[in-house]
């Protein structure tokens, strides 16, 4: 298999455009002899339902929306982008195999990428790890683990622009409703809450600071009686932006009165409110907060990865709540070991895994060496020699570069993608889009000396 694809690739980078866009030429080339990666997606993408053949084709075909998926992620692009470099590439045209005569709009486009599941895609990242541990690029013989944060795309929070985000929210979609209902009571509240905002913001005295919001908050209660009544009545209307709006109120509601509450504890009573009962955002509501060490708070979700001595991304898990990284531990050991179905002789992790269950379950797994960077108190790490010690802090480390590599090169410090489901469909599409671009690296160097031999026809 492995000299097969260099012959591949040594041949396909005799065309210029292959050959100045490596990873597309690596990614093409496995995709055309391994068609099962994309039919993983199929699901997603069609519903279910099957492609004809027949009839003319007024939307890309599965094979068409992954790659065009793909070579979205590996060239950072939004919709847009997309859509322009179809007539603007030619390695995209090539690489999506688009009829230059007949582009695809990018909202086509963002209609079926956006299908695809997280879990699917979990999928495909175990199966590209396979080609590459088949290629030689990975032995699985290591294994190093390290969490970091992915920020949701919001500001930061507090109490009062929890409460103006609701109130301006609700005002919003009230206004909308009543140019498509007739009969709608609505009373605008924007003005005032605005300026009690403002005025919150800039006050620091205790007792201002609870009158103030105490105004605000009888503001917010008139606001969500507003949205209750809305939502109760019944309106002579089938238009079906009416009944999508309806819709988003009945769903605003609950969270109206989370912030209510939580707000009215916090800032009238004096309550400490606990983490799982706040609010972040009330677009983004699937947003944990994470305190990670003595860094600064962030808002996101925590993901926990693992890779190998070829720096491939072998698990990655995106976790709700703040879980501490000892409780990681057994659940990523298992997954890889699981998936790839290989021993693996060394283990290193940061001395935030460390715990002698996890050290006594990686003794059971048949791990040889065992390393918790920093550990303190009376565990130690289990190896064969000071040495290997040694040698597998030094190697763990490489891990921070790894992470780094991902989050600046795939633009994951901050994900801007909407809702719970999409927000982890980034992420894994990121990760994928990173392997590659590791998988070409290793490849490259092997086949170099190739490329500057005469082909054999």
């Amino acid at each position: 298999m492995r000299m097969q694809l260099f012959e591949s690739l040594q041949l396909k980078f005799s065309e210029p455009n292959w050959a100045k866009n490596p990873e597309f030429g690596l990614l093409d080339t496995i995709l055309e002899s391994h068609p099962e990666l994309i039919q993983m997606l199929a699901i997603d993408i069609s519903g279910g339902v099957n492609q004809s053949n027949f009839g003319r084709k007024d939307i890309p075909s599965v094979e068409q929306i992954v790659r065009a998926a793909i070579y979205k992620e590996m060239k950072q692009l939004n919709y847009r982008e997309l859509e322009y470099h179809q007539d603007d590439s030619r390695i995209c045209e090539q690489f999506v195999k688009i009829d230059p005569l007949r582009p695809y709009s990018f909202q086509m486009f963002q209609k079926y990428i956006s299908r695809i599941q997280s879990e699917n895609l979990q999928r495909l990242l175990v199966e590209l790890n396979k080609i590459a541990i088949q290629l030689g690029l990975e032995d699985l013989q290591k294994l190093r683990q390290d969490s970091t944060v992915v920020e949701s795309n919001i500001h930061y929070p507090t109490n009062n622009s929890l409460v103006w985000d609701c109130i301006k929210e609700s005002d919003r979609l009230l206004k909308q409703l009543q140019e498509e209902v007739w009969g709608l009571p609505y009373r605008n509240y924007i003005k005032g809450a605005k300026r009690t905002y403002f005025k919150i913001n800039n006050t620091r005295s205790g007792d201002k600071r609870a009158d103030l919001f105490k105004k605000q908050l009888n503001l917010f209660t008139k606001s969500i009686n507003q949205v209750s009544n809305a939502v109760k009545k019944k309106f002579n209307s089938s238009s079906i932006a009416a009944m999508a709006l309806d819709q988003q109120l009945q769903d605003l509601l609950p969270t109206m009165y989370q912030v209510f509450d939580m707000t009215y504890k916090r800032e009238i009573l004096g309550l400490i409110v606990p983490n799982d009962q706040k609010i972040f955002s009330i677009y983004e509501r699937h947003t944990d907060i994470i305190v990670k060490g003595g860094r600064n708070v962030q808002f996101g979700h925590k993901i926990n990865l693992s890779t190998g001595k070829s720096n491939l991304i072998l698990s990655c898990e995106i976790l709700r709540g703040n879980p501490a990284d000892s409780n990681l531990f057994r659940s990523t050991l298992n997954q890889v070991l699981d998936n790839y179905n290989k021993p693996i002789r060394d283990i290193a992790t940061d001395g935030g895994y460390a715990s002698a269950q996890n050290l006594d379950y990686a003794q059971e797994k048949g791990i040889s060496n065992i390393v918790f960077n920093k550990v303190v108190g009376s565990l130690k790490s289990k190896t064969s020699s000071l040495n290997m010690t040694t040698r597998l802090k030094r190697w763990r480390s490489g891990i921070e570069a790894n992470i780094s590599n991902l989050k600046r090169g795939f633009g994951l410090f901050r994900c801007n993608w909407k809702g719970w489901n999409n927000f982890q469909s980034k992420i894994m599409w990121s990760v994928i889009a990173y392997n590659i671009r590791v998988m070409t690296a290793a490849v490259m160097t092997q086949i170099k000396p190739l490329l500057s031999q005469p082909l054999k026809i």
